[in-house]
């Protein structure tokens, strides 16, 4: 991908994608500016890029001014808003996100992220795919654990892999909980890892999880990611199995993650 400049900006949500980021293309002689989300961006960002700004989840005016001053054209979205601050009854919508949210059609990820994009090209600035640094951290085809599957665990798998697709296609999310070929729970707006702990709850152990892109899958917003945090959960949760697609998926902290999920005899496969 041909850029325009050596400038590159990053729209930084929670967990470590931002870092990730932020570190690679530092490595490839980028200029870093980020503007990070107060108590969802993590303070680490800082350390990893030429310059932070802050803003809140509302302030959309800002995180365009910020850019414009530092020269930034082209803007990588990683890593995840907190959900909740569409219904945080204190918080405040500059003039900008409020005219965009009110023009919605609906509240869909796809929905929000395509209507910021459209708005930054409005602005001069160019979304482009957030995966394009990061080629080395997609998950590669195979089980990438000690651990195979069970024959249980793939007919789960297959049966999984169905409902988390059409469930993409309906924008609905990307992750799904399944046990004995039942659907225990499916994602929303609430994230991943909740919707972990939620079918853990319910199946009490050995659920397998299965998270896919979705259909027509855009790669300037919401890629599926997994890493350490997800084995955590789902170590919580007696969690037994996940699947993700090869070649879509992106692997944070891969070693440890892995490391993490051969101690407590998780099994994790790309296909």
């Amino acid at each position: 991908m041909a850029l325009k400049s050596k400038t590159l900006g990053i729209i930084a949500g929670n967990g470590k994608f931002p870092v990730l980021l932020a570190r690679e293309a530092k490595a490839k002689n980028f200029r870093v500016v980020a503007v990070g989300i107060r108590k969802d961006t993590s303070f680490l960002l800082k350390l990893f890029v030429d310059r932070l700004y802050w803003v809140g989840p509302g302030e959309l005016q800002k995180l365009f001014n910020y850019f414009k001053i530092e020269g930034v054209k082209e803007v990588i979205m990683a890593g995840q808003v907190n959900p909740e601050n569409l219904f945080d009854k204190n918080l405040k919508f500059d003039s900008e996100f409020q005219k965009l949210f009110e023009a919605m059609r609906d509240r869909k990820a796809d929905t929000i992220f395509g209507a910021v994009a459209d708005k930054l090209k409005s602005e001069g600035l160019e979304l482009l795919d957030s995966t394009f640094l990061l080629q080395e951290y997609l998950a590669p085809k195979g089980t990438l654990t000690k651990r195979g599957p069970t024959l249980t665990e793939l007919d789960d798998i297959e049966f999984g892999k169905g409902i988390a697709k059409a469930m993409g296609s309906l924008d609905v999310g990307q992750t799904v909980v399944i046990k004995e070929k039942a659907i225990v729970a499916i994602e929303a707006m609430e994230g991943t890892d909740r919707t972990i702990l939620r079918g853990g709850r319910i199946a009490r152990k050995s659920a397998i999880i299965v998270k896919t892109a979705k259909p027509h899958q855009d790669n300037r917003f919401d890629v599926p990611v997994i890493g350490p945090r997800t084995i955590q959960t789902m170590i919580q949760a007696n969690a037994s199995c996940i699947a993700v697609e090869a070649g879509k998926t992106l692997l944070i902290d891969r070693d440890k993650m892995v490391h993490l999920a051969d101690q407590s005899g998780i099994c994790i496969l790309a296909a």
